[in-house]
């Protein structure tokens, strides 16, 4: 398949909210439209923020969101990848690889060592993605309280 990767831009919400919600069941358009700011606006950032698009035939057919964070539960900095997502007809092609192979660079060129993200334990497709990107078991366990 062929397809570049690009920095992601305002205009590609639409198609996020799209993937997004066939891998999640619910379409959430207002939550992107205020999660993607940091990513596509221009002016003063305050943290380094990684957000690209995979692009084919001139459509949005995958995306990746990550950006870095400095002691979160006492670790240095590190690269968190929180969202990613490709289009299930072009699923298990690569795209979601090359995604996470470009955040990955961007954070090496940034010195930084580490690059971390959070699955669900019963997700299997998902943990093996990350598993077969060369994400393994990290330090943290997590832990909620329902209220």
């Amino acid at each position: 398949m062929d397809f570049s990767i690009r920095k992601i831009r305002s205009e590609d919400s639409e198609a996020i909210v799209q993937i997004d919600a066939i891998h999640s069941g619910e379409a959430k358009p207002e939550y992107w439209h205020e999660r993607l700011k940091p990513f596509v606006e221009k002016g003063n950032r305050q943290r380094v923020t990684l957000g690209y698009v995979a692009m084919a035939e001139g459509h949005v057919i995958g995306y990746i969101l990550a950006e870095a964070r400095s002691w979160e539960f006492g670790s240095p900095i590190c690269g968190w990848v929180f969202a990613i997502g490709v289009a299930p007809n072009c699923a298990r092609q690569g795209v979601g690889l090359a995604l996470c192979r470009e955040v990955c660079l961007k954070f090496k060129a940034l010195d930084i060592k580490k690059v971390r993200t959070m699955v669900r334990k019963d997700d299997v497709d998902v943990l093996s993605f990350f598993r077969a990107s060369g994400f393994r078991a990290g330090p943290f366990i997590e832990l909620e309280l329902e209220l």
